[in-house]
C-alpha cells in the first residue's frame, strides 16, 4: 500500500524533524535514511514545491521543516510525493455501475481509515511514540559530519 517512494519521503521527513531547528544537507539526509541521493533530491523538490520544507543556503544551510513537527500530518507527506487514490466510481469501468459495487465499497473505506490515521498522526508523534524504537528502525546512527582540515606543512 506504500510505495518506497512514500518511504523514502517519510525518512526524510522524521530526519529533518529529528534534527529540527538544524538544517540538513541532502548528503546528510542520504546518509541517514539510505535513500539514493538522486532519489532523495527530486523527493526534497517535491516537498520543497509543496511548502512542507525549504532550503537554507550558507554555511549551515541545507533543509529545515516550514512548519513544527507537532502540525505536520505524515499525510501531508504522502500527498506531496505520491497522492493516495480514493474509489469513486468503478475502477473497472462497467456501465451501469453508479455506485460503488460491494467490493469497491470495502476497499474505498479501508482506504478512508488509512487517510485518517494518516491524517492524525505528526511527525512529532512518530518521534515521541513512547517505548517504541526510533523511527527509521535504527538503520543508521545519526550520522555526525565532520571537517577534516588540510595538513599544515612544516615551515622551516
Amino acid at each position: 500500500m506504500i510505495s518506497q517512494t512514500v518511504e523514502y519521503a517519510l525518512r526524510a521527513a522524521v530526519t529533518l524533524a529529528q534534527h529540527d531547528p538544524s538544517a540538513c544537507t541532502a548528503q546528510t539526509i542520504s546518509e541517514i535514511t539510505q535513500v539514493p541521493r538522486p532519489y532523495l533530491s527530486k523527493l526534497l523538490q517535491n516537498l520543497t514545491r509543496m511548502g512542507l520544507i525549504r532550503s537554507k543556503r550558507g554555511p549551515t544551510g541545507g533543509f529545515v521543516l516550514v512548519t513544527p513537527a507537532d502540525r505536520v500530518a505524515i499525510w501531508n507527506v504522502i500527498q506531496a510525493v505520491e497522492p493516495i487514490q480514493r474509489i469513486h466510481e468503478c475502477p473497472l469501468g462497467v456501465k451501469g455501475h453508479n455506485t460503488l459495487c460491494p467490493l469497491h465499497r470495502r476497499l474505498d473505506e479501508a482506504v478512508e481509515m488509512v487517510e485518517q490515521a494518516f491524517q492524525e498522526t505528526t511527525l512529532a508523534d512518530l518521534l515521541n511514540e513512547p517505548g517504541s524504537v526510533t523511527p527509521l528502525c535504527a538503520l543508521n546512527p545519526i550520522v555526525q559530519i565532520t571537517t577534516v582540515k588540510p595538513a599544515k606543512k612544516n615551515e622551516e
